[in-house]
């Protein structure tokens, strides 16, 4: 799978702000327009528990976080890569590790020095946004993995239970495996794990698996 290329133009994007001082964000916000990313003041809200999860788009949306804001509500992440659901810069007014490793947590990939300076805001996008993509790439190729990993032991269930009935080798019986799999127009993954599925005890699979190698 191909990495993602580097994102340079953030027009079309959409940015949600974690803050309680909404009235410090000229800066933020003035300079988001001027790279064609929009923030309505419905988009500004005093909580991460504000934010509808149902609608954001990770190709979309941004979401800054005020480190600087006692907010106890925290943002889902991922099951394997620990990703939250689209891209998050933390504004910091205070450098404390504390604060910093509360956005890291949080899946904050950039960061940006309160008060906000015109010249840092394309800078933290570049680096936040794209290194999201970087990151949500490397957990869909972990994901996969652990699919093909899952996947292999029905393949292995299924190439024992060819050699005991047909009584040949592990070669011959994937052979067999493979033969059907083309027949099918499936993958040697899916056939196995059908078989697998359909089986609902030694017996019962045993029948199964005759007559899916034999049709």
């Amino acid at each position: 799978m191909t990495e993602p290329r580097l994102l340079q133009n953030f027009s079309g994007g959409r940015a949600i702000v974690v803050t309680d001082r909404a009235s410090s964000l000229d800066v933020l916000t003035t300079s988001l327009d001027r790279l064609g990313v929009t923030t309505s003041p419905d988009d500004i809200v005093g909580s991460i528990a504000a934010i509808d999860l149902a609608k954001l788009q990770p190709d979309r949306n941004i979401i800054f976080v005020d480190g600087d804001i006692s907010d106890g509500a925290v943002l889902p992440l991922s099951a394997i890569g620990g990703l939250p659901p689209a891209p998050v810069i933390g504004l910091l007014g205070v450098s404390a590790p504390s604060r910093l490793k509360a956005l890291m947590r949080a899946g904050a990939t950039s960061f940006l020095r309160k008060p906000v300076h015109t010249a840092a805001v394309y800078p933290a996008l570049f680096v936040g946004i794209n290194e999201y993509r970087r990151h949500r790439h490397l957990e869909t190729l972990l994901e996969d993995q652990e699919r093909r990993r899952r996947s292999r032991r029905d393949v292995v269930k299924a190439i024992i239970r060819t050699m005991s009935d047909y009584g040949i080798d592990d070669d011959a019986a994937y052979e067999l495996l493979r033969r059907r799999s083309m027949r099918t127009r499936q993958t040697m993954e899916e056939l196995c794990k059908d078989l697998a599925r359909s089986s609902d005890g030694q017996e019962r699979g045993e029948f199964v698996l005759r007559r899916k190698l034999a049709d």
